[in-house]
Order: C-alpha cells, then structure tokens, then sequence
C-alpha cells in the first residue's frame, strides 16, 4: 500500500504528463504482479464493490476521533470529500502497516459479507495503523469513488514502457469483461492466448470537436460527412458463431440488446462493426430519452422489446474475415461495410448503414448540419476519406461538427454545495420555468439542473446571494428566493412522464447569467416544448 500510495500522491500533485508517465513506469517496474494488476484495475475503473456504506463510515469514524456527528459533517461540507475528511481527523498510527494494496482489496472483497461489528472492527484497526495518505487512499477504495487525473491511454503508455508491449496491443489486451480476481498479470499483459480473443473489442477512435472555422480543414472533397448520431456507441462483434456487444465504456451489453442476435448466421463470423444504437421505434429514429428505457434493465422484457426496440446504426467495420483491417483508409473500410450492408439487409432490419455524404462546399456542408435535429442527429462527423483507424482520441482525422446548443432562459429555485474545491460554495443549481395555468396566474416549475458554465467570480457572487436569500432548508438543498435568470443550454429535449415540467433536456449546462432580464422575462414551459421537433 505504501508504494501504490506514494504513486497516487505524485499523480495527484502534478500535472504534467511526462511526470505521471514516469510515475506509473517506475512504479509498474518496481510492484509486485498482483499489486500490479490490480493497479490497472483500479485506473481503468475496474473497483471492487463498495463493502461499508458511508452512513457507517462516518459513524465509525467519528466515534474513533472522538468527536460528534455534527462537527464531522460540518467538517466534510468544508472539505468536500468524505475520504480525505476521514483521513484527516484520524491520527496517524504509530505501528505502520506493511501490507500490500493486492491484500488490502482482497480484505474489501472478503469484507463485504461480514456483519457490521467486524467492518467497524476492520476500518479501526487499519485506520489506526495508516499515515494520512496511505489513509486517504484505503477510504477512497473503500468508498468506491476512486477517481485521479489518469486517463486509460496514460496508463497504457506507461505499461508500455515498462514492458516494452507495443501501446496498441496493451490497449486491446486491457478491452473487455476481464477482472484482477478472474487473471493473473502475466496472463492478461505478458502471455498472448488467441482463444481470449474472441470476444474482444478494438479501442474505440474518438473524435475532437471543431476548433475554429471547419473552412480551416482544407478541402473539403478530401472529407466525408456524416451524422453523428445521438445513442450509445458501440462495438458488434461476429466471432465463431458467438456475437458480442459492446459499449464505448467498456461494458459487455449483449444481453441488453437481445435483437442483435439476428446477426448471427447473417453476417459472416470475423467482423466487428463500429456503430450507434439508437432507438427505433414506429420504424424511425427516437430520442435519446426513448433509449434510456433500455439502459440499466437487468431484463428486458417482450413488451419493451416491442414498445422500444433498437437498431445498430453502422459507420465503420474494423474486421473483417478475421482480420484486423483498421490500417486501411475510411474510404476501403466504407466499401467493405457497404458492400455487406447491400448483402445483408434483406435478411435483417436490425441493422442500418450510415450515409456517408460528399459536398462541393463548406457551405453546403453547413446547411446539411442545419437539418441535424430533424433527423435526430447532434451534428456532423468528419472523418477524413484517407484516414485509418486509430486508438483513442486524436486530432486531426475524425471531427464532430454539432450543431450550436438549444436555450433558454430560466430562473434560479434551488442550490446545493459543490464538491471538490467548491463544497464551501453553492454551486449546484435547479432552475425552472413559467407554467402558465388558468385565469392568467403562473408558477415556477423546475426542469433543469446545471453546475458548471460560470466564472468563480460569478460562482462567489451567487453563493452570496443564495446565503442571504434562502427561503427553506431540505437537507444539504436550499429553497431560494426566485430572483436571478440564466441563460441554459442544452443539446436535446424530449417529452418525459419522469418529469415534473413533462420535459427532459439533455446536458443541460448554465451559458450566461442574465443580470439584464428580471423573473418575469424568463421563458415558459410552452416555449421549452416548442423547441421539441
């Protein structure tokens, strides 16, 4: 635990790359394996399941401190996270502990089915013996909200440095349902086991969005267009008969869309598709609220299958006939897909091809992107027709072109504290809208909760208007007088039933505060709805 803790401490507190490079390849030189393995676990969001739950965190380590409930609670609203609160007010040990961070999360694992009285017996006792750190460390594994400023690629770059395994085939080896409980570090990093393979997906190619005039790309006969549908991106794959699902954030989702199953015996064994699943139902393209439904069901069933069905939306294959084919140019990669499309598609509706559009001009490119929102798209993609088919997000091949954001303006109802380096603001805002009822009267009626899209001057200004102008306290949420209006944009909307206001808006996110418009100027809900095509 000291190394993997002292690896943590140096990546908290830099942000330079080369150094968090360096960090991690020393580190991975100088582990041992199963601290190792666990490691790349942990920084490729692979946890073990929470064991305590924070109510008893708090209790049990407040009692071991010494102090009351209440000054705890009040110290963690300053602090602004739970695991460093508790390291904080626990003195550190005077007998350190030895043991390993792969023994450490093998005791979580095994903690989670005892009672109560052995939990509380097992965090004294480590919290005890752990300098602040290393304490801090133990309660954000032990809280499950482990997050630092390493991203996957960072990791594999590392791993590849201590290895001397290619960054790409680290990055396919580290794809798919494995687990640090279920492998062995040789078995998944060193040694190469074909038959591991077969449910595999590629690292994903992600995009950046447009910077600056789209013009500045050059020509635009060298660019296909495309839109960039609003679904879950994902990875079809065909191998021995076998089909795997899989989403962008790594999770196997085959049993979620069971209709994918038609593929099999269809499309030939030894391809993988890159595409969108989007909701289809009526025979045409949904919101993304249609597809929510589907998302998070440990079953579904033949009503929802029949109420909310979904197709794969195809815009890329990365193998074909067994072989990796990602080297050779979009333009090779669309022929080969549309070529299968033309072979299947009488055979199975559940998958549909993407229209690959060429323009003459930017300008009208521009008015194809201006038509997004009637075909349920967020924009364009512009993947340049030469291009391959990297790993991760680059700049310079693939870009996505969305259409300028929907908004409103709306007025400030509730506020909650933020986190981090502003849980001693409120920073977390509800908004709502005019609802126009009988006889001319209206009421405000939230729709939107937005927390980012202020400057800290803005953020300071409004924390003090909110102090001075609470009207009730539920909890950690503040009613407040509703006197302040703000502009709040957001990417797509859709009726609701799970809405107060009957509407749910789509990364919602604050743009500007209006100090020129007064409560009375805000929009309506009707207004909101007829933004709805």
């Amino acid at each position: 635990m000291k190394k993997f803790a002292a690896l943590i401490k140096t990546l908290d507190s830099t942000n330079k790359t080369n150094t968090k490079v360096q960090a991690l390849a020393d580190y991975f030189d100088t582990a041992n394996d199963e601290d190792k393995l666990w490691t790349i676990a942990i920084l490729s969001h692979r946890r073990p399941p929470r064991p305590v739950n924070t109510t008893l965190l708090r209790e049990w380590a407040t009692e071991l401190a010494g102090i009351p409930l209440w000054l705890f609670e009040e110290s963690y609203h300053i602090v602004g996270d739970l695991a460093e609160t508790i390291a904080l007010i626990i003195p550190d040990g005077k007998e350190p502990s030895e043991k390993s961070l792969s023994e450490f999360l093998d005791d979580m694992i095994h903690l989670k089915s005892k009672d109560d009285v052995e939990k509380k017996a097992y965090l004294h006792k480590n919290w005890r013996v752990l300098d602040y750190y290393e304490r801090f460390v133990f309660n954000k594994l032990m809280t499950g909200g482990f997050r630092i400023g390493v991203s996957q690629k960072l990791m594999t770059r590392a791993l590849s440095k201590s290895t001397s395994i290619d960054e790409d085939i680290l990055a396919y080896k580290l794809m798919g349902n494995w687990s640090p409980k279920k492998t062995t570090f040789e078995a998944l990093i060193l040694k190469e086991n074909p038959s591991d393979y077969i449910s595999k997906p590629y690292p994903f190619y992600l995009a950046y969005a447009i910077e600056g005039e789209v013009k500045n790309l050059g020509a635009v006969t060298d660019w296909y267009a495309e839109h960039k549908w609003d679904g879950i991106r994902s990875q079809v794959i065909i191998r021995q008969d076998e089909l795997f699902v899989w989403s962008r954030g790594e999770e196997l989702v085959t049993d979620k869309y069971p209709e994918f199953q038609k593929l099999i015996g269809v499309v030939p064994n030894g391809t993988v598709i890159d595409g969108e699943i989007l909701p289809f139902p009526d025979g045409k393209i949904g919101t993304f609220n249609d597809l929510q439904t589907r998302i998070g069901r440990k079953t579904v069933s033949k009503s929802l299958l029949a109420k909310k069905p979904v197709i794969l939306k195809a815009y890329d294959i990365l193998e074909w006939e067994g072989e990796d084919i990602r080297t050779k140019s979009f333009s090779e990669r669309r022929k080969i897909l549309g070529a299968l499309y033309d072979r299947v598609k009488k055979d199975i509706a559940v998958m549909h091809l993407s229209e690959t559009m060429t323009f003459d001009s930017w300008e009208s490119m521009a008015k194809e992107r201006e038509r997004s929102r009637e075909v349920h798209s967020e924009g364009l993609m512009l993947k340049r027709k030469d291009s391959p088919y990297l790993v991760g997000r680059k700049k310079g091949d693939w870009w996505k072109w969305k259409v300028d954001p929907l908004t409103i303006d709306a007025v400030l109802t509730y506020a909650m504290r933020g986190h981090g380096r502003r849980s001693n603001l409120f920073t977390d805002y509800t908004f709502a809208l005019w609802d126009e009822k009988e006889f001319g009267e209206k009421e405000l009626v939230t729709f939107a909760k937005a927390y980012s899209g202020l400057t800290d001057a803005e953020f300071r200004e409004v924390d003090k208007f909110i102090k001075a102008n609470t009207l009730e306290r539920f909890g950690p949420v503040r009613s407040v007088t509703p006197e302040l209006v703000f502009e709040i944009a957001f990417e797509g909307i859709a009726l609701s039933k799970r809405h107060k206001s009957g509407v749910a808006t789509r990364f919602p996110r604050i743009l500007r505060w209006r100090k020129d418009k007064k409560i009375a100027e805000a929009n309506s809900l009707d207004d909101l709805k007829q933004m709805i095509v």
